[in-house]
């Protein structure tokens, strides 16, 4: 049984301590009204301006994710409250139809998710994601989707609809080539070898896939590069793209006990390396160094990968989107070559954002009760 477990909340004033076994982490779902949709990014290391988040927190349970802290800015914890303490924008379709239906709006690439999984057991209850999908069908939008999860098949004539009618891109998130490590750092996350059927399926339906191996956790998950490539070409992927693991904030916390708890042996190790391709740090936040690493073991790391790519005819240039409007600008897809371009992360890292506005803070959201029918290890798409 999971355990309430969380690091401090640096924006918080208090933090309390159990002085016994802390309660079960159970789910909490809540519901926001919110009042916009559109997160805009300015981060130089990201190839696209927008993003949709259908969903705050996330119960695939990524040790490494790097969105965690994006939950202390509600007053939440970065550890089990990230995954268990969820948030769903039931506006959110509504929302995106009146962004689109705007004279300002140039039709411009729209990323799904730049935080946490659009595609999570949450979706396959209250379909958030697929109605916002359905809208950028409806405008033409183009869009690209980055995933763990197998629910994603669910969808496959959708994207493949969209794929036709403008731009659409998935790329699959994978980091493991097997169950074992992946059990232990992403629990609650379909196994790998699912989301290469996921993967295979859209292909299979004409919908444009790439594999994201991210993130690349040196010292543990390196060495699984080829195997991961080779098979996702087998399962159609015909891009490829990278990210060295990020440890923002309380992310680090959260990481470094986990390793330790499931893996002791290799956790000094791990460290090791991460602070050999950090410059001897844990985590690098600046603009054009975050996506990538440093020193011979990152060049090493980097040489695997472009062989992997072009071994497995992984190279194919990064698809465009093209604008939905004939003034809009075209912007590069999600998975750009091996820049590492799928891998977003909204302003999780570097300069902290102002505290988020009372009425969307968790006291004024409505909690809801949630019976979940699924596993949260995988789902079987209706």
């Amino acid at each position: 049984m999971k355990r309430v477990r969380n690091p401090p909340n640096p924006y918080a004033s208090e933090h309390h301590e159990w002085l016994e076994e802390p309660p079960a982490a159970l789910p909490e779902v809540y519901v926001e009204r919110a009042r916009s949709i559109l997160s805009e990014n300015d981060s130089p290391d990201l190839h696209f301006r927008w993003s949709v988040n259908p969903y705050r927190g996330c119960q695939h349970a990524c040790a490494y994710c790097y969105a965690r802290p994006t939950h202390e800015y509600l007053g939440f914890g970065a550890g089990t409250d990230f995954e268990t303490r969820l948030i769903v924008k039931e506006n959110a379709p509504e929302l995106l139809r009146k962004a689109f239906a705007s004279r300002r709006w140039r039709g411009e690439l729209v990323a799904f998710s730049g935080v946490t999984d659009c595609y999570q057991p949450l979706e396959a209850v209250w379909e958030l994601t697929r109605r916002c999908l359905e809208v950028c069908r409806d405008f033409r939008n183009p869009a690209c989707v980055v995933t763990k999860s197998y629910l994603i098949r669910r969808d496959a004539d959708l994207l493949a609809e969209m794929a036709a009618r403008s731009s659409m891109h998935v790329c699959m998130s994978i980091a493991f080539a097997g169950a074992e490590h992946s059990r232990l750092l992403e629990p609650q996350a379909p196994v790998p070898e699912r989301r290469f059927e996921a993967m295979r399926a859209l292909a299979d339906a004409g919908v444009p896939v790439g594999v994201l191996f991210a993130p690349i956790i040196p010292g543990l998950n390196d060495s699984d590069i080829p195997t991961v490539l080779a098979r996702a070409a087998e399962c159609g992927a015909t891009t490829a793209s990278f990210v060295p693991l990020r440890l923002p904030g309380s992310v680090e916390t959260v990481f470094l006990e986990r390793l330790r708890d499931v893996l002791p042996l290799r956790a000094e190790r791990v460290e090791h390396r991460l602070r050999e391709i950090r410059g001897g740090a844990l985590n690098d936040c600046r603009f054009g160094s975050r996506m990538t690493g440093q020193g011979e073991y990152w060049e090493a790391i980097d040489r695997l990968f472009e062989v992997s790519c072009r071994r497995n005819g992984l190279n194919k240039p990064p698809c465009v989107a093209r604008p939905a409007r004939g003034d809009g600008p075209g912007l590069g897809a999600a998975c750009d070559g091996l820049t590492g371009a799928c891998n977003t992360g909204l302003h999780t890292d570097g300069a902290k954002p102002s505290p988020v506005p009372a009425k969307t803070r968790p006291s004024a959201l409505r909690y809801v009760q949630l019976d979940l029918p699924f596993p949260s290890g995988g789902l079987t798409p209706r």
